[in-house]
């Protein structure tokens, strides 16, 4: 389970945001997982909440926007969403000629605080 490393690290970077603003508190924050990221959405909110307790962040919202992969078909020669991350196959023509074009981390999007 790397999700609670992640959120050990993200939390490192949201305190010493939050101090150098003099913030009392961060009340919500935006993470942006990539399509390849390999990180469980529910495993991560589990492992936020835990993270979060007895600091500025702790009751902080989490907002999770998951990416999607984008690939180039050079079969049909179009841009086409990846529908399936595993699966490496274009949803227009079933061609396996593509060129992915997708994030494999998460990072801070946004951070709210008081």
């Amino acid at each position: 389970m790397h999700e609670i490393t992640l959120c050990h690290h993200a939390m490192d970077i949201m305190q010493q945001h939050a101090q150098q603003h003099r913030a009392r508190r961060i009340t919500a924050v935006w993470f942006e997982l990539g399509a390849f990221s390999c990180v469980e959405a529910d495993s991560l909110r589990f492992c936020f909440d835990m993270v979060c307790r007895g600091t500025l962040a702790e009751g902080c919202q989490l907002h999770l926007i998951e990416q999607q992969a984008q690939c180039w078909c050079h079969d049909c020669q179009a841009d086409v969403p990846l529908l399936t991350p595993r699966v490496l196959v274009c949803p227009r023509c079933n061609g396996r000629n593509l060129r992915v074009q997708a994030d494999d981390g998460l990072q801070i999007k946004r951070l709210e605080i008081e």
